[in-house]
């Protein structure tokens, strides 16, 4: 009859042990947040093959999976990432279906490098499309969190 207790506890001792880990592991892994106010593809929109992303954008920062850079604006320039071109296509055209709405979206990751260059800065040397969770469009709920508020604080141009 002693092993009820014993049972009893490891079951409370694993439930809490999986909180602790839940909290610990629970840092958001996107790249970029954006507010797109519009997309430019090259050579053309027909057969894209890169693209200049022009708005606000808050970039994770390096090396702190829990921070992000402060909102800026400017544009991030990509070129289509060797054997997923279908997708890129895919993920470019959502991207271009939310330009100059204000909304926010998500896409990239952590460990993807992306460069935000100014307005001044000519088109070259392109960064690899960051493919990894897809576009995700931020919702109202989340209007309160670091790097959307920024975003949806900036000016519009």
């Amino acid at each position: 009859m002693k092993l009820r207790p014993i049972m009893f506890a490891a079951i409370i001792a694993c439930s809490m042990l999986s909180l602790i880990t839940f909290q610990t592991d629970a840092s958001d892994w996107t790249g970029v947040y954006a507010r797109v106010d519009k997309v430019v593809f090259e050579p053309n929109a027909d057969a894209p093959e890169r693209i200049q992303i022009w708005g606000a954008f808050a970039l994770a920062t390096k090396g702190n999976r829990n921070t992000y850079e402060p909102a800026e604006r400017g544009y991030l320039y990509y070129s289509l990432k060797a054997g997923s071109e279908d997708i890129c296509k895919k993920e470019w055209a959502d991207i271009k279906a939310v330009a100059g709405s204000g909304k926010i979206i998500a896409f990239g990751g952590r460990s993807q490098p992306v460069r935000l260059r100014r307005a001044t800065d000519k088109p070259a040397d392109p960064d690899v499309y960051p493919l990894d969770h897809g576009i995700s469009k931020v919702g109202a709920n989340q209007s309160n969190y670091g790097p959307v508020a920024e975003l949806m604080a900036l000016p519009k141009e």
